[in-house]
């Protein structure tokens, strides 16, 4: 039995079979090895069957095993090298081809970092291929794994999208709390470090906009013209799950206004606090003025000096600085008043 579980491994390393799922709706799904999955490709025994295959593409054989025991279309492999691009899901053919930005597995803890999903749905198949382990991908396993049952590959794909919403939702819930934390250090007027960790959010929070919303012109054209073989079902489940989908990109959306707001208000208060330092600093400049004149000009050492002789002369010199000061003082903070 060990030689039969290392000869599995050893034949799924070849082309960089991560792990595969056979279904029939109604039961839950069955984990296959390579050789199981290549029986159902080219000999398919129950027209009802569907199966999921999850490759690394970092694997060097990879995309040279799908080309010659998969009939892909030629557009998935040319988005394969396309890099990373906005999620779209188009009708190529006879197969759904998508493109799914999803965030990447950080082994328990959610991340922000970005990778892509390669999906192409097909009556009885479903090729998932990924360069680095990804969050919602790992969550469809685990719902496979616990005994849920899927009815065809678009079922699949739109608990796919769903997963990928749960995840994004965990990181604009996380966001939110941070945010809230500011905010309440802002209300109490302590601002510290809070601009650049707001920078930072907003920064990640337009990046998942941009990467992870789904483009409305190819939705629109696979809803309104879906291939054949998809039930009405399964179209009807995929308009949800872009509609519950644009309600977490609209969520992330308002968060990165509110942030924005945060920061004009804490930049505002900056400035205020800047003002403010900048006027005191006026103003003792401004007071310190008279007594430095004049004890400029009685520190020359030069003849006829007023009052050197008056024993009244300290006294004198007194009032004429206090006086001086006071005017001075009484001009800068009626300009105070004015601004």
């Amino acid at each position: 039995m060990n030689q039969r579980i290392a000869h599995t491994r050893q034949d799924s390393d070849l082309f960089g079979l991560i792990y595969g799922f056979r279904f029939r709706p109604g039961e839950r799904g069955q984990e296959i090895d390579s050789a199981t999955a290549l029986d159902c490709l080219h000999t398919p025994q129950d027209p009802e069957a569907f199966i999921w295959l999850h490759l690394n593409l970092a694997h060097a054989a990879c995309q040279r095993w799908m080309k010659s025991n998969l009939e892909l279309p030629e557009e998935f492999f040319q988005a394969l090298h396309e890099g990373s691009r906005s999620t779209r899901i188009e009708h190529v053919d006879a197969s759904l081809l998508a493109v799914v930005n999803d965030v990447v597995f950080d082994f328990g803890m959610v991340s922000s970092d970005i990778s892509t999903l390669w999906v192409c749905t097909r009556s009885h198949l479903m090729i998932s291929a990924r360069q680095q382990p990804l969050h919602s991908v790992d969550r469809l396993r685990h719902s496979v794994k616990r005994g849920e049952c899927f009815r065809s590959p678009l079922e699949l794909l739109t608990h796919l999208l769903r997963d990928q919403g749960e995840v994004l939702e965990q990181i604009v819930r996380k966001t939110t709390l941070s945010v809230d934390k500011i905010e309440d250090q802002l209300l109490s007027s302590r601002l510290s470090e809070n601009r650049a960790d707001l920078g930072a959010m907003r920064r990640v929070l337009v990046r998942l906009q941009r990467l992870l919303a789904l483009e409305p012109s190819s939705l629109m054209r696979v809803l309104n013209r879906p291939p054949a073989w998809l039930l009405d079902a399964d179209v009807q489940e995929l308009r949800q799950s872009t509609d519950e989908s644009a309600l977490v990109i609209s969520d992330l959306i308002a968060l990165g206004e509110r942030i924005k707001l945060l920061q004009e208000e804490i930049a505002a208060k900056l400035n205020e606090q800047s003002n403010r330092t900048l006027f005191t600093l006026t103003v003792v400049t401004v007071l310190a003025l008279p007594i430095n004149i004049i004890a400029g000009f009685f520190g020359m050492n030069v003849g006829g000096i007023p009052l050197a002789t008056d024993p009244e002369g300290f006294w004198v010199l007194v009032a004429l600085v206090a006086t001086f000061t006071l005017l001075a003082g009484r001009w800068a903070f009626r300009k105070r008043d004015v601004f």
